[in-house]
């Protein structure tokens, strides 16, 4: 019978000592690979324009993500405002970029998970949480003595430090990053981190360390596990080849949703190198690449959500 890591963790009283620990990294910031060093606590803002209280953009059952969270009710999405990385071609322009988004505390956080389990959504599903931590440890504490019980989803771009995702372990159920460049030059240009390759795969290492592969109940929700993103870009920037190598080295079993849904957004239809959707071609390549290099595992869903201009 499932039941959620965060209930073992309440049970042994550790979150009081996970939530001060990342805490601490807010002053001055640690929490994300850029180490701004700014003292959030004291209200100064980073590169994610945060302090020391999280901006919640939107809160909804969400019945578009990959299969395994999505089942009959749903999976239960709340929005953080802002991101850790500036990806020129991000779709959700306004929530990352633009900052659109309402401060709030544990205690409200913790009510949207509680109203969302109502709703009957088989999970939990913080997207873009990176530079949240803190925040959300101590919301998920508080929701939890309130009677949560669903797993918990950490959505990520994929730009983590390990040392911020060891306070996340026994508390995340289900890690979701993506897995975008494995090419620095490509990675500076396009989302102005340089480090992003070697930082996502130290962090998808870790999330798979806790966590492992995929598992998913009798009704083919997931319940523990990885499951990675990796979203096909226009002539290959993403290095659809390396990014599959280094997942199926990881684990023959890694769960890979290979997405077609690029499409030029914010700056990059300013950008010759990404001002255009991907083709049927190269969307048929990458899913011939990532069984050639021993994926097995895709979102069963991905087939279907073929959409080329």
């Amino acid at each position: 019978m499932f039941e959620a890591a965060y209930l073992r963790t309440l049970r042994e009283g550790r979150f009081p000592e996970k939530i001060a620990a990342a805490k601490k990294m807010l002053s001055p910031c640690t929490v994300c690979p850029r180490e701004c060093g700014v003292d959030r606590l004291g209200r100064e803002k980073g590169f994610c324009g945060l302090t020391d209280k999280a901006m919640i953009a939107s809160v909804h059952p969400h019945f578009g993500e990959e299969s395994p969270l999505v089942g009959s009710g749903g999976s239960g999405t709340i929005f953080i405002t802002s991101c850790n990385l500036r990806c020129v071609f991000c779709q959700n322009y306004e929530i990352s970029h633009l900052m659109e988004g309402q401060e709030e505390d544990a205690n409200q956080m913790g009510r949207h998970m509680l109203d969302l389990q109502r709703m009957g959504c088989h999970n939990i599903n913080f997207v873009t949480p990176t530079h949240v931590v803190p925040q959300l440890l101590e919301a998920i504490h508080w929701a939890v003595e309130n009677g949560l019980n669903v797993p918990i989803v950490y959505n990520t771009g994929g730009y983590d430090k390990v040392e911020t995702l060891r306070l996340l372990e026994g508390v995340v159920d289900i890690y979701m990053p993506d897995l975008k460049f494995m090419d620095s030059r490509v990675s500076k240009e396009l989302m102005d981190a340089h480090d992003y390759p070697e930082a996502v795969k130290a962090a998808i290492r870790e999330m798979h360390r806790q966590v492992g592969d995929l598992e998913v109940n009798a009704q083919g929700i997931a319940t523990r596990g990885l499951l990675v993103r990796h979203l096909v870009m226009p002539d290959d920037l993403a290095s659809t080849r390396q990014a599959m190598r280094f997942l199926a080295e990881l684990s023959s079993n890694t769960y890979v949703n290979i997405m077609n849904q690029y499409r030029p957004c914010g700056s990059a239809v300013r950008m010759p190198k990404v001002n255009r959707s991907v083709t049927r071609q190269e969307y048929a390549q990458a899913l011939e690449i990532a069984q050639e290099e021993g994926i097995s595992r895709l979102d069963e869903r991905a087939p279907l959500r073929l959409r080329f201009f």
